[in-house]
């Protein structure tokens, strides 16, 4: 769906129902942006919930959750998609992709994107939860780097600056445990590769995900079936865990999809500073609500980490406003 077409629908659906003044005042631009930062907002805030959602499923280890929420997600896309009508949009998709080189290249990241969601739901109950948030929180650096050297971007002052902080920091802590966190590498050092795979391929948000689900579910089952049968035993006599499994997979699929409206409405620079939101979140609820473990000798090395990502932060505001600067000239130059 182009810019312009998701605008449009915006404007149409929000005239619908009876919305308070800052919803209904300002341009359709206006508006959208502000649907945009409200679905960003939901989707890090739904990742959030699903980062605690393992500890209140015990007995269930953090790989049973993750294999129960990868077929969750799988039936709420598939669902979702049916009843939507889309899903024969994406079958078309797939059936242009005519050898087995295409295929091949398709398939290469999905064992980045398994292996991420089961650390995903595995490490908040490993004592792995503040590793991993911090993964995410230098996610978006590694993302600069990778950029920088793969497709020859040029950074400016703020995001080397960003990048230096950041690579300081990740440094003392290694001085400081003689060691770094396997969960934290991991999170920063794949989890591009994943992206800048599925964006040399050109495969849409959805259809990367409708591909990795599908793929993994027959493993899924399997490994119920012939592995953890007493998990399959608990889940299908509870309705409690049904219950709970069931919204693990539509808020699973809900934070997938306004993820990706958010990024279709939003400004690059807009949504990449909304995406801080999630690891932030994923930070507290890791110390607060899942109880691992953080050492006030931490803070120097994750302080250096954080002031790095306050210049990306401070970096996409300069270009936004240098944006909406050019954007203002360009409405009142005279026409001649």
């Amino acid at each position: 769906m182009s810019t312009s077409t998701l605008t449009n629908t915006v404007a149409s659906t929000l005239s619908r129902f009876p919305m308070p003044a800052m919803w209904t005042k300002g341009s359709v631009q206006q508006r959208t942006l502000m649907m945009g930062v409200a679905l960003a907002v939901l989707s890090n805030v739904l990742f959030g919930v699903l980062y605690a959602y393992s500890s209140f499923l015990a007995p269930l280890s953090g790989t049973q959750v993750f294999i129960w929420r990868m077929l969750a997600m799988w039936a709420a896309l598939i669902g979702y998609l049916l009843i939507s009508g889309r899903l024969g949009l994406h079958m078309d998709k797939l059936k242009a992709l005519g050898s087995v080189k295409q295929w091949a290249w398709l398939l290469l990241p999905t064992p980045i994107f398994l292996s991420q969601f089961w650390l995903f739901m595995w490490a908040p109950v490993n004592g792995q939860g503040v590793q991993t948030a911090m993964g995410y929180f230098l996610f978006p650096l590694m993302m600069v780097v990778f950029g920088c050297v793969l497709f020859g971007e040029k950074l400016s002052r703020l995001q080397w600056w960003a990048v230096a902080f950041a690579a300081v920091g990740v440094g003392s802590e290694i001085v400081r445990t003689q060691s770094v966190s396997w969960a934290t590498l991991w999170v920063c050092g794949t989890y591009p590769v994943y992206y800048i795979l599925r964006r040399l391929q050109g495969i849409g948000a959805v259809t990367g995900l409708l591909v990795d689900l599908t793929i993994f579910a027959p493993f899924a089952l399997a490994y119920l079936f012939f592995i953890t049968p007493s998990s399959l035993s608990l889940v299908s006599g509870s309705g409690f865990f049904i219950a709970m499994l069931v919204g693990l997979g539509v808020m699973s699929v809900l934070a997938m999809k306004t993820n990706v409206d958010a990024s279709q409405m939003l400004p690059m620079n807009v949504y990449g500073m909304m995406s801080y939101l999630e690891p932030a979140l994923l930070f507290i609820l890791a110390i607060t609500v899942l109880g691992n473990p953080f050492e006030s000798a931490m803070i120097y090395s994750y302080g250096l980490i954080w002031i790095g990502i306050a210049c990306l932060i401070g970096h996409g505001v300069r270009q936004l406003r240098s944006a909406h600067k050019q954007s203002q000239t360009t409405k009142t130059a005279p026409v001649v």
